[in-house]
């Protein structure tokens, strides 16, 4: 059984919460969301705001809440091969009332199927709110280029509550 070992990123002016499933291998040795050198999330969420793209896990930190964005993962531990989604088992979720009752979120998303599914199934029902399905930043989501993600990605900041939700939903992911 592996524990997430990185905490949310999250302020009370967070309105956007974007949640993968779980920490890649990179990302728990860094310690921090998305460290894999390939995985383009945070070259895509600069790209969407006009930014430059942030270096240090202070920069991104600075960059998260700068733009109002809450970061986390849906799984709070689980039995995991490596970095792979499929081998995921004995799923136990993340709490998100501790962003939730701390921040006005006004949209959740998940970064791809994997993490939808274990949204789906173990955070919603808790919650009771739905998440919006983003492509998957990973480099193994190679069906979708930088041009796509980016187009796709551009729901998070070109929308409001829930004309966002009805919008972004029937996107595939």
């Amino acid at each position: 059984m592996i524990i997430h070992p990185i905490p949310p990123v999250y302020d009370k002016d967070s309105r956007i919460l974007i949640l993968e499933s779980f920490p890649s291998v990179k990302s728990r040795e860094e310690g921090f969301f998305y460290g894999h050198p390939q995985n383009r999330f945070w070259k895509v969420v600069a790209n969407v705001l006009g930014e430059e793209v942030p270096k240090t896990i202070s920069e991104k930190k600075d960059f998260l809440l700068r733009n109002h964005i809450a970061v986390w993962d849906v799984i709070q531990s689980c039995d995991i091969e490596g970095s792979s989604d499929s081998s995921i088992r004995n799923v136990v979720a993340n709490d998100l009332n501790v962003i939730l009752n701390s921040a006005d979120i006004e949209a959740i998303f998940v970064n791809g199927k994997t993490a939808l599914k274990y949204y789906n199934k173990y955070t919603e029902p808790s919650v009771g709110r739905q998440a919006i399905c983003l492509p998957s930043t990973s480099p193994a989501n190679a069906a979708w280029n930088m041009e796509r993600l980016v187009e796709a990605w551009k729901v998070i900041v070109s929308m409001r509550g829930a004309n966002m939700l009805q919008t972004a939903t029937r996107r595939e992911c």
